[in-house]
């Protein structure tokens, strides 16, 4: 499913009266407060779908694989999803 059909779907569960829009908006605001309180909190739990959470690398060497050289990777952060046993439970 990509974002298109995403709001589709969001627009036929708000009902009729519910303009594609809407349903681009209500998308909007659920994907940007997840994104603000993972940036703030560094964790969203969302009971009964998940947990989007900021995961930690540290720095590590590694090889260019053209060459085979090693080089050095930088630390870096990266946002995580664990979904919550019932959303498991419906795979």
């Amino acid at each position: 499913m990509n974002k298109s059909e995403l709001i589709d779907a969001i627009q036929i569960a708000l009902g009729k009266d519910a303009t594609k829009r809407a349903a681009d908006e209500a998308l909007e605001a659920v994907l940007s407060s997840i994104t603000q309180g993972v940036k703030k909190d560094s964790k969203v739990q969302i009971i009964g779908f998940g947990t989007f959470e900021v995961k930690k690398r540290a720095a590590r060497q590694g090889r260019n694989p053209k060459t085979g050289e090693t080089m050095q990777i930088a630390a870096s952060k990266s946002v995580s999803f664990k979904p919550s046993s019932a959303l498991k439970a419906l795979m």
